[in-house]
């Protein structure tokens, strides 16, 4: 997990533009359009600690690249 330092305002921000990412594009019904869409709404909550959290995502059993991480195409 990683820290986030930004303020309460800035998180909220980031809350509503994962939502808005959501309701624009999350009707796609393509797997690779709604990986994009997670995607998106991953990197506005995460903010600059998305890096981390992906590598958090991967890292498993196995090592730091156990699991994938699908960046998805936009639609």
């Amino acid at each position: 997990m990683f820290t986030d330092i930004r303020t309460p305002e800035e998180l909220a921000a980031a809350i509503q533009a994962a939502l808005e990412t959501a309701a624009r594009y999350g009707g796609r019904e393509t797997a690779h359009h709604k990986a994009w869409v997670i995607d998106q709404m991953c990197r506005a909550l995460a903010g600059d600690g998305y890096a981390e959290y992906v590598a958090g995502v991967c890292a498993g059993e196995d090592g730091p690249d156990t699991y994938a991480w699908d960046e998805g195409i936009a639609p």
